[in-house]
């Protein structure tokens, strides 16, 4: 019989539910708030724990936070049950880790399908655990030897992720733990500075892990990603990750050069926010993106000037100001708020 943890402060919602979770043949822990659910769950283990968000005493995201940096509960799945609709909610719940969000009310066939699919991937995951990571790769010459075969497990093995314009993956100061991949799209990492300016500190395209912090500590995620276009995000636990370069050593060695590569592309790219001209800087910043996005001549750019300004270092006025000139000279056409490269040999020669 598999254990559920239930933790709910509104005691007709708890027992109800609980009651209903009983009669499906699970056996139900309740709790009446965050603190006692942390004490639950660290005592009995549960299979599963769904959690409320708004308590008393410690929130849902408290609890989740909690146990995820506990070696006894970091793996179970979490569910968020939540009155809390709007988007920006369920994807702070996701970012820090949940496995799912069920918002109330719900029906019981809701419920019952987000537990059965998450205990099947949590048993998918310890029985794959138990053979080696990649139950299909189970001789040594057939073990992940590549980036690209890493990235393949990624595409072949976890769900995709949606994200709209502006929609926000995780935020600066959150939980590392997931590292990322871009499965389709764009999207930029920034901080906000002192004076509440958005700095730009990468593009991520197509292909490119982003999201990567310390393995050894809990460090937070040091900056913010947001979608820029439509995108789909793979994302795969840091625990999960390290037992994967764990007995991948190749694997781990092409990621190590792969990071470097990324530290010196950041510096040449400050050497030349430092030192270059504004035109310069204006035109490398819009090659910059055409190379994110794979554009070809006949796309607009779509990506605000403000971003375009903050990857460039310039400020916003400074950058418009510039590619008036661009326009001018014949160099790329304006169309609204995109961008459309008319002459990219041109843009390439700017000084």
């Amino acid at each position: 019989m598999k254990k559920i943890l239930f933790i709910e402060d509104d005691t007709v919602v708890r027992e109800n539910t609980a009651e209903l979770l009983q009669l499906a043949n699970y056996e139900v822990i309740t709790a009446a708030n965050g603190k006692i659910g942390i004490s639950k769950a660290k005592k009995h283990v549960p299979n599963i724990i769904i959690c409320d968000i708004m308590m008393p005493e410690l929130s849902g995201y408290g609890v989740l936070q909690i146990l995820a940096k506990e070696d006894a509960t970091k793996h179970i799945p979490f569910i968020f049950l939540s009155a809390k609709t709007e988007r920006q909610d369920i994807r702070k719940g996701m970012n820090l880790g949940a496995d799912d969000y069920i918002t109330k009310p719900f029906d019981e066939s809701e419920l019952f399908s987000a537990i059965e699919s998450r205990l099947a991937k949590a048993a998918i995951i310890e029985e794959r655990t138990e053979k080696g990571i990649n139950s299909s790769l189970k001789e040594p010459e057939e073990q992940l030897k590549t980036l690209d075969q890493l990235k393949g497990y990624f595409t072949d093995s976890l769900e995709k992720h949606t994200y709209k314009p502006g929609e926000i993956i995780y935020n600066e100061g959150g939980n590392s733990n997931y590292v990322f991949l871009v499965n389709k799209g764009v999207i930029k990492t920034y901080k906000i500075d002192k004076q509440g300016k958005e700095l730009i500190t990468a593009l991520h395209k197509t292909d490119d892990f982003f999201g990567i912090t310390s393995f050894s500590q809990n460090n937070p995620y040091q900056e913010t990603a947001t979608a820029i276009e439509n995108t789909k995000i793979l994302r795969l636990s840091k625990t999960d990750l390290k037992h994967i370069l764990h007995h991948n050593y190749e694997v781990t060695l092409q990621l190590i050069d792969h990071l470097s590569d990324n530290v010196s592309e950041i510096k040449e790219n400050l050497i030349e926010m430092a030192y270059s001209s504004v035109r310069k800087k204006t035109a490398n910043t819009i090659l910059q993106f055409t190379e994110k996005i794979n554009y070809n001549s006949n796309e607009n750019i779509h990506i605000s000037r403000s971003d375009l300004a903050s990857i460039a270092g310039i400020a916003t006025e400074t950058f418009i100001r510039t590619i008036y000139d661009f326009k001018k000279e014949g160099i790329i056409d304006l169309e609204g708020r995109n961008i459309k490269i008319l002459n990219i040999e041109k843009l390439k020669k700017v000084n």
